[in-house]
This record gives C-alpha cells, sequence and structure tokens, in this order.
C-alpha cells in the first residue's frame, strides 16, 4: 500500500511537472472556459495541485469538496507528504500551492523567487487546531502533564507511567508499571516543528534541542511517518505516546491536559484559538505574508499553547490570470466562514477570528499575474 500511495504521488506531481514545462509557466492548470475573476461570484476552472502537511488530510477533505461543488469545473489535487515536503515541491515548481504547518524559512523565501518571482512566497493562516499529546496506557485516559514533564517523557529520562513526576500531578489516576515508548514523526513535520517549539519554549532547563521539523535523532522511541502513521503506532502499542493534530486521535487514547499558569487546560479548539490570540506577527516579512510567533509560556486563562497554525503557502505572483483566479478562489474559500465551517466540523480545527480571517482574505486577495 505505502508503494502504491507513493507511486500516486509521484505521478501527480509529475504530471504537475510536465504540465509547467509543456505550458512554459511554472503551473499546471487545466485549460478550459469560465475562469474569471476571483471574488466575482462566477465560477473557476482547471486544476489546482498542491501537497504538504498531513494534519490537515480531514480539512482538505472538507475544502476539496465544498470548492469542487460550487466550481463544477475545478479539481483540486492534494497529496498529504509532511509540511516540509509540501515547502520543497513549491519552491521547486511542483505544485501550486503547499500546506504547511510551519511558516517558510527566510532561505525558503528566497529560494522560492526562482519559481515565484521577486516578491517570492507568502504564508496565510488558514487552519488552528491543538496537538494532543496522545498516550495509550490501559485504564488511564486523561493526564494532567505539566511541560517539563512532557520535555522529559520524549527524552526518556522519565521512563514508566507510574513515575513520581507523573503520580505527583495525577495522584488518583491508577498509574501502572509500564514502561514509556515515546513515538514520533520520521519525516520533517510542522507538527514536530510546533511540539519542539512548545518543549523549547515552556520547558526549556530540559529540552535543550532547538525548535526543529526534524525530531533529534539522538532521542530514544519509535518513528513513523505521518499524522496517521504516529497514531497508528501509538494505538497499537501498550505505553506508547506521541503528539498529534487532535483531530487525528480517534479509538481508546488518552489525552493529555497541560498546565498553563496554575491550572491545567483540555485540549479543544477553544483553548487552541486563544492561544493564537497572543500570538505576534513574524518580524521582517512581507506585508501580504501572515507568518505568526507563538507565545508557548502564556498563562492567559484557557489557552492551550501546544498549538499549530497551517499555513497555505501560495506564490506571490502566477505566470497567468487563469491559474491567479484558481488560486485566489480556492484560497478565499477556504478562510471563508464556510470553508472554515467545513473544516471545524470535519477535523475539530479552531476557525479563524474575524480579525485574521480579514487579514487572510486580503492576502490571498494579493496575489497577482506576475509582470
Amino acid at each position: 500500500m505505502k508503494a502504491l500511495h507513493t507511486a500516486r504521488v509521484a505521478a501527480v506531481l509529475t504530471v504537475g511537472v510536465l504540465a509547467l514545462t509543456a505550458c512554459g509557466t511554472d503551473n499546471a492548470v487545466t485549460p478550459g472556459a469560465g475562469g474569471t475573476t476571483a471574488g466575482s461570484g462566477a465560477s473557476v476552472t482547471g486544476t489546482l495541485t498542491g501537497t504538504g502537511a498531513t494534519s490537515i488530510s480531514a480539512a482538505m477533505d472538507a475544502w476539496k469538496a465544498g470548492f469542487e461543488s460550487a466550481n463544477a469545473g475545478a479539481t483540486v489535487q492534494y497529496s498529504p507528504e509532511g509540511s516540509g515536503a509540501g515547502r520543497k515541491a513549491l519552491i521547486a515548481g511542483a505544485v501550486q500551492f503547499a500546506g504547511s504547518d510551519a511558516y517558510m524559512k527566510d532561505a525558503e523565501l528566497a529560494s522560492a523567487k526562482a519559481k515565484c518571482g521577486p516578491d517570492g512566497a507568502i504564508d496565510v493562516p488558514w487552519y488552528i487546531s491543538p496537538i494532543a499529546v496522545a498516550f495509550n496506557v490501559p485504564g488511564v485516559k486523561d493526564l494532567k502533564l505539566d511541560a517539563g514533564t512532557v520535555a522529559k517523557i520524549f527524552r526518556g529520562e522519565i521512563k514508566n507511567w507510574n513515575d513520581p513526576a507523573i503520580k505527583a500531578s495525577n495522584p488518583s489516576a491508577a498509574l501502572p508499571d509500564l514502561a514509556i515508548t515515546p513515538v514520533h514523526r520520521s519525516d520533517n513535520s510542522g507538527t514536530t516543528e510546533n511540539f519542539t517549539d512548545y518543549l523549547a519554549q515552556a520547558a526549556k532547563s530540559v529540552w535543550t534541542d532547538a525548535k526543529s521539523g526534524d525530531w533529534p535523532s539522538a532521542l530514544p522511541g519509535e518513528n513513523a511517518k505521518g499524522t496517521s502513521g504516529v497514531v497508528k503506532t501509538v494505538a497499537e502499542t501498550a505505553g506508547a505516546v506521541t503528539y498529534a493534530d487532535d483531530s487525528a486521535i480517534t479509538g481508546n487514547l488518552g489525552k493529555a491536559e497541560l498546565k498553563v499558569g496554575d491550572a491545567y487546560v483540555p485540549v479543544t479548539a477553544e483553548a487552541a484559538a486563544k492561544a493564537v490570540d497572543q500570538a505576534k506577527p513574524v518580524a521582517g516579512r512581507s506585508a501580504s505574508d501572515l507568518s505568526l510567533k507563538l507565545d508557548r509560556t502564556t498563562t492567559v486563562a484557557g489557552a492551550y499553547p501546544a498549538v499549530l497554525v497551517s499555513y497555505g503557502v501560495f506564490c506571490a505572483h502566477y505566470p497567468d490570470a487563469k491559474t491567479v483566479d484558481l488560486v485566489k478562489a480556492f484560497g478565499n474559500f477556504v478562510v471563508s466562514d464556510a470553508g472554515q465551517k467545513a473544516a471545524a466540523d470535519a477535523a475539530k480545527s479552531a476557525p479563524l477570528s474575524a480579525a485574521l480571517a480579514a487579514k487572510a482574505k486580503a492576502s490571498i486577495d494579493s496575489i497577482t499575474v506576475a509582470k
């Protein structure tokens, strides 16, 4: 199955690259009449190709269905290969957009200029979700953990579920003498980058590694590819624990409440949105780039700091008006009330605030035809 999936992904990207070459542009758009200015209310046509974050898979399925229903001649193809893979594909010109749980690095923005023009690429927030610390401990569904304890668990410094540090904040839990198996992503992952950013900020005396989309290779534990991979591994392994987008946590897995100030906050979309409200713009970016720096040490009541903001990463310029119209139409659907509700229903995500949604729309509307 993995080989078949890989072959299909390669086929999609190959078709995109061949179309780019044949058309003499950086984009693979199916020709057809009816392409109109985004936002005019008329439908658009063509094929939009993207790849990237696995965390948004459920939301993307809902977005594709809603957008294609409103635009009978339009198709969205999206391959969930990980945030890092998505950004690399956009920079290479193999896709027209990327999904990423981490905003583009400065070096990536510079590299994107070769395919996206002198203004490079832009990061537009379109999905907000908490990262759950999920575990498979027989008989235990709820745990309260502070950031330092979480960091020690994933560093292998706390080795058993009945460790005194876990017992201290969970005195009534029936914690078994069971070995802990940390499970992390094997691929470059925006979820990993957000989770390690949380640990690096909130437990900096324990988590001495810098935030990164790649898990520190020296640490113990198992690994698996993609959100579904780590969740499946934990579900099949008694004593295992992982970090993953909350929408993917199903079945009998428990989820930890994280300590914020003097209280413990459960995993909810509302708590994730409250944490994002404390974010600041990343300095040095263009007016159309909406990258956010999250405060993982917030003490605001009810905020859940292990949160990810997933971005739609687009070129600032595309070679033709048809592509621009298609990109704008899809992007604007995603950040609209209807698009955000579709994602929330499908993936338990938090809708963008009205202010952030307005900024996202303005950013998408800034996309133009290359001169």
